[in-house]
């Protein structure tokens, strides 16, 4: 049960900085912390939850595909794509 939180939490938290993301130039300070300010969440989460270092992979799979939907989210809000 505890993975299945972990994996909803760190989606869900990807998908928003992601969608923040969006509108940042790359290789900004910005999007730098949009990127890494998750990880520091998920981390103590993951600890806090007795999850091992079995996990770390998965979960950098979850977060890249939160953020990677995310981006696309706010791209598409923000009308850069049609």
């Amino acid at each position: 049960m505890a993975i299945l939180i972990i994996t909803i939490f760190a989606f869900l938290l990807n998908l928003f900085f992601g969608v923040l993301r969006a509108g940042t130039k790359s290789f900004s300070l910005r999007w730098f912390l949009y990127i890494h300010i998750p990880v520091l969440i998920i981390i103590p989460v993951r600890l806090q939850m007795g999850l091992g270092s079995w996990y770390i992979l998965y979960l950098i799979a979850i977060s890249f595909s939160g953020q990677y939907l995310g981006v696309l989210l706010g791209r598409y809000k923000k009308g850069l794509y049609d």
